[in-house]
């Protein structure tokens, strides 16, 4: 489906036997009580767009990590309040009032070495792909706007959720690449709410995408087999009124179709031999 195309909801009997997304939690403190946190624009998102079920990955308490890899036939990374910790890139922490959230980071910065190890279908949004290029051995810049020729990347603290996730600025999509590829434009418009981004970029990630300041907006994993694609922007909000928000989780979701039906091939039992 071409993304100028609308995309339609996906009916219940199309996701019956539908793919399992895996989805780390945030951790946050809610009335003195800890709680695994998950937007449901995400789950949502996994459902309607990509044709998935939304299966939920506690971050505390040293998960079954192998366990849940073996449940799953793709992994989502979320977009989160909470920042990556600048310990895991080198650095101290720059302003102490941002949000961290190191569960997330002890659980999230190993799946991805695993998904990419295991070739599962891998999507990030946001703080997913700043998880994506530090578990690979990049860096972050912590304060994008205060680098010289930069634009200031986060949202209005007092707009409301819709003015925050309106097209904020345009990215020039490599040719040639996984975006190209799916989207079939070299320019989109992209809301934009991240303080955060990549410094160094990691060995073996491929520049999908950068803003007219510079900034890395989009990367593929060159030595995955499949689909790892990570965009800095939040194409999870409102999924189904944008075309090419709905044309990026449908290919994530036809790739998990792709991997539950390998895997299912692979589990199935060979037929017993024929007698003489």
């Amino acid at each position: 489906m071409a993304i100028d195309e609308p995309p339609s909801r996906l009916s219940l009997d199309s996701t019956s036997r539908a793919p399992f997304v895996l989805i780390p939690c945030d951790n946050r403190m809610l009335g003195g009580h800890a709680y695994h946190v998950l937007g449901r624009k995400y789950s949502d998102a996994v459902h309607d767009a990509a044709g998935c079920h939304a299966l939920l990955l506690p971050t505390s308490g040293d998960p079954d990590l192998l366990g849940y890899v073996e449940l799953a036939d793709g992994v989502l990374l979320t977009g989160s309040p909470a920042n990556v910790h600048p310990i895991h890139f080198g650095q101290s922490i720059r302003n102490s009032a941002l949000p961290l959230d190191q569960e997330r980071d002890d659980v999230t910065l190993p799946l991805v070495r695993l998904a990419v190890e295991r070739g599962l279908p891998l999507f990030a949004i946001c703080r997913g792909l700043q998880e994506i290029n530090v578990a690979l051995g990049g860096t972050l810049l912590q304060a994008i706007q205060e680098e010289p020729g930069r634009f200031d990347h986060r949202a209005d603290p007092h707009a409301d959720a819709t003015q925050q996730y309106e097209p904020s600025h345009p990215v020039d999509i490599v040719a040639g690449g996984e975006l190209d590829r799916i989207l079939g434009v070299r320019q989109l418009q992209v809301n934009s709410l991240h303080g955060q981004g990549i410094d160094r970029l990691a060995p073996g990630l491929r520049i999908e995408a950068q803003a007219p300041d510079g900034t890395i907006e989009a990367v593929h994993v060159s030595a995955h087999p499949g689909f790892a694609l990570a965009v800095q922007w939040h194409p999870e909000w409102k999924v189904l009124e944008n075309p090419a928000s709905a044309a990026l989780f449908r290919a994530f979701g036809d790739a998990c179709r792709r991997m539950r039906a390998r895997r299912a091939e692979t589990s199935a039992p060979s037929g017993l031999p024929r007698a003489a």
